[in-house]
């Protein structure tokens, strides 16, 4: 294997706009490949260091999903099941409808959620984090919101549309980590801790971080277009409770300490030492196209034409739709910051690229980089 086109396009894009990058390939439980170029603090032009910490976002959404399978998998919970089965406070939602005249009201929902619409983001929520309730609900608890107080405060929200009928990217996996918490009985970090992250000897994964964590904290940028220049932002803006764990964009890591977790799914769910954190099934059902005749045509951004969206992530449905040389089961999801993650059982690939500006150029950046891996390949 030749990773130097690899590198090159790692240069590229931090000679382009974005501070640093890395990127760690694992082939068959290998590490084939690992570099990482620009600079962890801008201004100062100091290099990035090895094991930084970094805001995941939405890469969360992978292991929160994981953490629901483990209970599909215990008999806990079923795809099909109504979430008031478990959150009664979504036994009778409101949906925002549309009039003829244009006017809109608010009336009863004629489907439940179900558990599946959490996994599958087609429940109706937003991705607004200035809702009022959640607003109420955070001013209500001294700014704390723990995970179940913000599932029951998202619940007073009048849904976007009729359970089941859309897709929209939303709050759904909060959610499903406030029904994790729920069916458990554990708060969701320490059941991620105890059933995910501790089994596969992750230390540096969590929702809060240590200060000897926090020392190693990369700084974050977001791209400023009319300075030309990325400036530093705050990587706290995403958390609106102090104890909300959110399982749709809270974890911290390393790109080190995430690949085990990458890499267990790439090998079906147990890690090379024999660790299981979900069945073979369980991992083909994540991959398996979940979108309908009706959600198929709101899963439209660009980077992600030829994928379809299983539970919690892309799946690559189509060579001819993606362009893209990854073969047909390859999945994964990526984050705000710019972060992506490639789990290829097929091809016994694993990749974690890292980078933290927001406002990423991830049409641009993340099918090129597919394609410059599996050309290296």
């Amino acid at each position: 294997m030749d990773f130097k086109p690899l590198s090159r396009f790692i240069d590229r894009i931090v000679a382009w706009r974005i501070p640093w990058a890395e990127v760690l390939v694992m082939h068959r439980n290998e590490t084939v490949f690992r570099y990482r170029a620009g600079y962890e603090h801008l201004e100062a032009k100091t290099p990035i260091g090895e094991d930084r910490m970094i805001y995941l976002y939405s890469l969360t959404k992978i292991l929160t999903c994981t953490a629901a399978l483990q209970l599909v998998e215990k008999g806990n919970l079923l795809l099909g099941d109504a979430l008031s089965d478990y959150l009664p406070e979504y036994a009778e939602m409101k949906v925002r409808k549309t009039q003829p005249d244009g006017s809109v009201s608010v009336e009863p929902a004629e489907r439940p959620i179900t558990v599946r619409d959490l996994f599958t983001m087609t429940a109706g929520f937003s991705y607004d984090l200035t809702a009022p309730a959640l607003a109420e609900a955070a001013k209500r608890t001294d700014g704390r919101l723990p995970t179940r107080e913000f599932a029951a405060a998202l619940a007073k929200e009048p849904l976007l549309f009729e359970p089941g009928t859309r897709w929209n990217y939303s709050l759904c996996h909060d959610v499903l980590a406030a029904l994790v918490e729920t069916v458990d009985g554990r708060r969701f970090g320490t059941y991620v801790r105890e059933e995910i992250t501790e089994p596969l000897g992750m230390r540096d994964t969590g929702f809060f971080l240590s200060e000897a964590q926090r020392s190693r904290l990369a700084p974050q940028y977001q791209y400023d277009d009319e300075l030309g220049i990325a400036v530093p932002m705050d990587g706290d803006w995403h958390r609106i409770g102090t104890e909300l764990e959110s399982g749709g964009a809270g974890l911290l890591s390393t790109v080190s300490d995430y690949t085990l977790f990458l890499n267990a799914l790439t090998n079906r769910g147990t890690n090379p030492d024999g660790v299981r954190i979900l069945s073979a099934a369980g991992v083909d059902l994540m991959r398996t196209d979940h979108l309908s005749e009706l959600t198929r045509g709101d899963y439209n951004w660009s980077q992600l034409a030829g994928y379809g969206y299983g539970l919690g992530v892309r799946t690559h449905i189509s060579r001819v739709g993606s362009g893209c040389l990854s073969p047909l089961g390859e999945f994964g999801w990526s984050g705000a910051a710019g972060a992506l993650a490639i789990i290829d059982p097929e091809s016994q690939l694993t990749v974690m690229y890292a980078q933290h500006m927001v406002n990423n150029p991830e049409p641009y950046v993340h099918p090129r980089l597919k394609n410059v891996i599996y050309g290296c390949l």
